[in-house]
C-alpha cells in the first residue's frame, strides 16, 4: 500500500509538471542574434524584439508530436497574443525546408527559425540534446521585454505553453 501511494504520488507530480510550468522570473540580456527562417529571409531578432514582447521558444524537432502540440499552442492563441503586441519565433535545429514545411502543414502564423549550427540555442544558453548524430534544442521559452529576457521555462510545457506566456504577461503588467 505505502509503495502504490508512492507511486502515485510520482506519476501525479510527472503528469502536473508536464502540463503546466511556472518558469522564472529573470532579468537577463536579450542575445541579439539572427537566423533565416521558413522563407530564406534573415531576421533580426533585435528588430523582432523592437516591436513588442517577443516569446521565442526552442523546440526539438518539426513535425514530431510534442513539437506540434506546443506550436500549435502558440498557433491557437496568436490573435489573443497578439492583441498584447507580443511577437512569436520558434527556433529548432531544423534546415529551412523543414521549419516551412511545419508552418505550412500546421498554419503556423510566426516565423520558424532554422538554427542548424546552433548560435542561436548557444546565445539563449538553451540546452542541446544529442541523438546519434542529430544535434536538438532541448524544449524552453523565453519572453523577452524591450532588450531584457524577463521570463524563461527551461521545462516549457506541450499543449500549455500558449497558457504558460499569457500568465506571465499578465502578472507583468
Amino acid at each position: 500500500m505505502k509503495h502504490t501511494l508512492t507511486i502515485l504520488a510520482l506519476a501525479a507530480s510527472l503528469f502536473t509538471s508536464a502540463h503546466a510550468s511556472e518558469g522564472e522570473k529573470v532579468s537577463l540580456p536579450a542575445p541579439e542574434v539572427s537566423g533565416i527562417n521558413q522563407d530564406g529571409d534573415t531576421v533580426k531578432f533585435t528588430d523582432v524584439y523592437a516591436k513588442g514582447p517577443t516569446v521565442v521558444f526552442f523546440y526539438p524537432k518539426a513535425n514530431t508530436p510534442g513539437c506540434t502540440k506546443q506550436a500549435c499552442s502558440l498557433r491557437d492563441a496568436f490573435a489573443d497574443l497578439t492583441k498584447d503586441g507580443v511577437q512569436v519565433l520558434g527556433v529548432s535545429f531544423d534546415k529551412p525546408e523543414a521549419q516551412k514545411k511545419f508552418r505550412d502543414d500546421f498554419k503556423l502564423p510566426y516565423d520558424l527559425i532554422a538554427d542548424p549550427e546552433g548560435k542561436i540555442v548557444d546565445a539563449f544558453k538553451v540546452d542541446r540534446i544529442v541523438k546519434g548524430t542529430a544535434n536538438l534544442a532541448s524544449r524552453q521559452a523565453f519572453l523577452v521585454k524591450g532588450d531584457k529576457i524577463i521570463w524563461k521555462d527551461t521545462k516549457a510545457s506541450t499543449a500549455d505553453q500558449a497558457d504558460d506566456i499569457k500568465r506571465v504577461l499578465a502578472e507583468t503588467k
